[in-house]
């Protein structure tokens, strides 16, 4: 580039301006790399030999290239089953906590809206104070939760943080647009979902990818209250099966050490290929919403 356009006049570049956009091309250039870098190591020793991952030999090019690691993976049980689970939890848990939380946040900027200092506080309170897990526990078990579907979806309707940020942003908006659908006789629903939400896509989108990054992660639900394999989440699963190669490793090593031999599943190596599999649907997702992203975050935080 060898000038600037302001408007329709244009300007010389500098050998200062060249400079100085040289440098930070260069320092950007550097900065995502070192971004990039961990994602491309992670799957480079994915399919590398997992004796050379496990003593530090891989740095920057995979080296006898094996998919061992993804075989030993697809013999898991019912991973295709809890797969499916995850998917469906993530899916079905991250529409219906966007629509709680809409749903609240929008009613809770309405001043007509009875006791909605009260309530409000109510809510926010929950963000600092935890009847505490056994409690928890002993709730679900009596609402009938435990070992069902649903434990993974009702518990976390409406998350008080997320609705926060779409309440101030849902105040941002101009009150005239409301007020001229009003006149049009639209209800408080109506404009909740003509008016208001198709305006709120930035914060839904920073929203919606919270809750469905939770939702996929999320194991410890499925270790506190299901104990149904045909209910465990993918990440619960292989957090299982790393804790039996883990425990497994020691016996397999010395069993093979007494033959002369190596044994082809290293710990290490396992560890990496589950975070690759684990990471993937969610870096292929983020592009997509990326746009929307940073827009909502900041307009999330303009007020309180």
């Amino acid at each position: 580039m060898t000038d600037i356009r302001y408007g329709n006049k244009v300007k010389k570049m500098s050998v200062g301006d060249k400079l100085y956009n040289g440098i930070f091309g260069l320092v950007f250039a550097i900065l995502g790399l070192i971004c990039i870098f961990p994602f491309y190591y992670l799957v480079i020793c994915t399919i590398s030999s997992p004796q050379l991952v496990e003593t530090g030999k891989i740095i920057f090019l995979p080296k006898e290239i094996t998919f061992s690691n993804y075989q030993e993976i697809m013999k898991v049980q019912n991973l295709g089953s809890s797969a499916l689970v995850t998917l469906a939890r993530t899916v079905i848990g991250t529409a219906s906590n966007l629509f709680c939380t809409a749903y609240l946040a929008y009613f809770f900027t309405k001043a007509d809206m009875w006791a909605r200092k009260f309530w409000y506080r109510m809510v926010v309170a929950t963000m600092y104070f935890s009847a505490g897990m056994i409690p928890i526990y002993l709730n679900n078990r009596m609402l009938g939760l435990n070992n069902t579907f649903w434990i993974y979806i009702i518990p976390g309707l409406v998350g008080v943080y997320n609705m926060i940020l779409v309440k101030t942003s849902i105040e941002s908006l101009p009150a005239e647009l409301e007020e001229s659908a009003v006149l049009d006789g639209a209800g408080y629903l109506t404009r909740l979902f003509r008016i208001v939400l198709p305006l709120q896509k930035p914060i839904l989108a920073t929203v919606g990818l919270f809750t469905a990054v939770g939702h996929w992660n999320d194991f410890f639900t499925t270790q506190l209250y299901i104990n149904k394999p045909e209910l465990y989440t993918l990440q619960f699963l292989l957090y299982e099966f790393l804790q039996q190669i883990k425990n497994a490793t020691a016996q397999i090593s010395s069993a093979t050490a007494s033959l002369g031999g190596t044994s082809n599943v290293q710990p290490t190596s396992i560890r990496l290929t589950l975070t690759a599999i684990v990471i993937l649907p969610i870096m292929l997702v983020y592009p997509f919403i990326q746009k929307y992203y940073v827009k909502g975050v900041m307009i999330g935080a303009v007020k309180g």
